[in-house]
């Protein structure tokens, strides 16, 4: 099988698609939850710990000298970051945890047989008694 049809087959894959949604569905809800963080989330506790905006957090390494700029470690992105990841990691274990359970749900009503109809059982004794008479 040549490389070229290969690779048809394994981009034709609904996998493939479906991957490629979630990536998309993801990146949107990435922008989603940092926008929520920064703008959102990060302001009130800025001002619960005395009106600090946690974006312009740094620790300047070198000062701006003529046209270099100056060199810094932004450390309130960070935790702006270290939230964002937080909540998008909660999301994620809710969302695994709901499909979770509700595969578990489908898998013990699988499990469990229905019950015999009364059509069911009375065909059976039939089936037995006719069975002994032979």
């Amino acid at each position: 099988m040549g490389m070229l049809q290969e690779f048809k087959e394994f981009a034709i894959k609904g996998n493939v698609i479906d991957l490629a949604v979630g990536v998309i569905v993801g990146a949107a809800f990435g922008k989603i939850v940092s926008s929520f963080v920064a703008d959102v989330v990060m302001p009130p506790i800025g001002v619960m710990v005395g009106g600090v905006d946690f974006s312009k957090l740094a620790i300047t390494l070198k000062e701006k000298v003529a046209d270099v700029p100056a060199v810094t470690l932004n450390y309130g992105v960070f935790l702006q970051t270290i939230v964002d990841f937080t909540i998008v990691a909660f999301v994620i274990f809710m969302v695994i945890k709901m499909i979770n359970s509700l595969k578990r749900a489908e898998a013990s009503a699988q499990e469990a047989p229905a019950a015999p109809t009364k059509e069911e059982l009375l065909l059976t004794e039939i089936r037995d008694l006719l069975k002994s008479k032979n």
